[in-house]
């Protein structure tokens, strides 16, 4: 999919109109050339944890692929939020067996 710049107008007489190929655009990384943070946060006082994947550079649809594998595999709710995936609960080495199963490099960060 080809993508203008994003400007409307211009009053520079001299501004040339790129097209960015977003394919080529985004530097993609293999599975194995980035390691992923697998953490547990706790928000608010008393309210549940949440397990976070961050540290993800592949494309948004392998993100997104990732996630709802992740989420059918545990049976847990979750979302996806500033490139980060979500998951309900307290998970994180669950998480880990199934992104090394899948070839990602990850780590356990905190508790």
């Amino acid at each position: 999919m080809k993508k203008h710049g994003g400007i409307v107008y211009s009053t520079n007489k001299n501004f040339k109109r790129t097209v960015i190929d977003e394919n080529k655009a985004a530097k993609v990384l293999e599975k194995n050339q980035f390691i992923l943070s697998v953490c547990f946060e706790k928000k608010g006082r008393g309210g549940k944890g949440v397990t976070i994947i961050k540290g993800f550079q592949g494309s948004p649809q392998e993100m997104k692929k990732l996630n709802k594998e992740i989420k059918q595999l545990l049976a847990v709710g979750g979302s996806l939020k500033n490139n980060e995936i979500i998951l309900q609960g307290r998970i994180q080495d669950k998480v880990i067996k199934i992104l090394n199963k899948k070839g990602y490099m990850s780590k356990k960060v905190g508790g």
